[in-house]
């Protein structure tokens, strides 16, 4: 069964990321999705739920708009508070050993806005998710990125929802592969 971490702080307004949790939810059977920020908007995270949450599932997929070259702030707190000692990492701490772990980011630029300023840009900004996955004896799955979905002129939003619909099928097919 697959987890799916939403950390989109405003879902409803969202065109690609509400479309690839939509997509979600229509292919795949057995899926959890749980909006971080809708459970805690005042982000005050029940540590004992979401770790309950990541036991009960093999693959966890992290699910994102990039905001500023990093995750939403509400993400970064529950990585902070959900991946305790003697949980997630320290003697006893291998709670998440042998899981797997896939980023699934939307980013507002078009991916050769990223290369220009450093062809590795993408990787480097994703280290401390990767980093962070390996040291709670996690895999880290390559990352499913979608560039190029600011819906700057209204025209755009349908294209942006197939881009949307397309990745959202990639997850799919990704998610079904672990769930086998």
């Amino acid at each position: 069964m697959t987890l799916i971490i939403l950390g989109h702080p405003n879902i409803k307004q969202s065109i690609a990321n509400k479309t690839i949790i939509e997509t979600l939810q229509d292919k795949v059977e057995d899926i959890e999705i749980r909006n971080i920020h809708k459970l805690y908007p005042n982000y005050q995270i029940n540590v004992q739920e979401e770790q309950a949450a990541l036991l009960r599932h093999d693959l966890i997929v992290l699910q994102y708009p990039m905001y500023w070259f990093n995750m939403p702030a509400i993400l970064k707190i529950w990585f902070d508070e959900v991946f305790t000692y003697q949980f997630a990492y320290g003697s006893k701490g291998d709670k998440l050993k042998g899981k797997k772990l896939l980023p699934s980011l939307t980013i507002g630029q078009q991916e050769q806005n990223y290369k220009k300023y450093h062809n590795d840009l993408m990787d480097n900004l994703l280290e401390p998710v990767k980093v962070s996955t390996l040291y709670t004896q996690m895999e880290y799955l390559p990352p499913i990125l979608l560039y190029g979905i600011s819906p700057e002129i209204e025209e755009m939003q349908a294209k942006i929802k197939t881009k949307a619909r397309q990745h959202g099928q990639q997850l799919v097919e990704i998610i079904n592969k672990y769930n086998q």
